[in-house]
């Protein structure tokens, strides 16, 4: 009885001996399989620098240093054509409203067809009419037009504004998509602040 006692302590001893040595090389396979795992995807585990709203934007904002800021994402939360440096943005105009927190894609920024000539600004126009906003391209020349109101006749506000960019319908609206508009700068004020107050249409040249 007494080698028995003696010999059960050194049983036992090997069993867990035998047990740290497995759960060390299960440790040691798992870490090679994580290492493989981050050398193939390594932008699904690091995540890769995206370009995100630092707060809600209107359409046809400037964007500036101050309304953006870079996070790293998973590329399942990485929309396409998301922007992915701080230069991509500065000073480029938004195509429709942002909200904080929200990927900036390339779809959601104006494309400018020509420098701006000096003397000029754009300026951004909710049409009251969706199916005149489908037909205008980048480019094209047209006339802002008021609409009619029971104290006000329908006028002309500027002739031969230039269409800089066409946004996208808004859910949010039953108006039509935000028009970027090219004026001269006191025409342009004047379309503007006249939006605000009336609904504002275009007219094709």
């Amino acid at each position: 009885m007494d080698i028995l006692a003696k010999l059960r302590p050194l049983h036992l001893t090997r069993l867990q001996s035998r047990r740290t040595r497995l759960i060390r090389r299960w440790l040691a396979v798992g870490l090679l399989v994580l290492g493989a795992v981050f050398l193939i995807h390594p932008g699904s585990a690091r995540g890769a620098p995206t370009v995100l709203a630092a707060h809600d934007l209107p359409s046809g904002a400037t964007l500036g240093a101050a309304d953006v800021r870079l996070a790293d994402l998973s590329d399942e939360a990485r929309p396409t054509g998301v922007l992915s440096t701080l230069d991509a943005v500065d000073g480029r105009l938004l195509a429709g409203a942002v909200r904080a927190g929200e990927p900036l894609t390339d779809v959601r920024l104006a494309t400018v067809p020509a420098p701006a000539d000096p003397g000029t600004a754009t300026v951004p126009v909710r049409l009251a009419d969706v199916a005149v906003a489908a037909l205008l391209r980048p480019g094209q020349r047209v006339d802002v037009v008021a609409a009619p109101e029971p104290a006000a006749p329908a006028s002309v506000l500027a002739a031969g504004a230039t269409v800089v960019t066409v946004g996208h319908q808004e859910p949010a609206t039953l108006k039509g998509p935000l028009v970027l508009l090219r004026l001269p700068e006191a025409a342009a004020t004047r379309v503007a602040a006249i939006s605000l107050e009336r609904p504002v249409t275009v007219t094709l040249r």
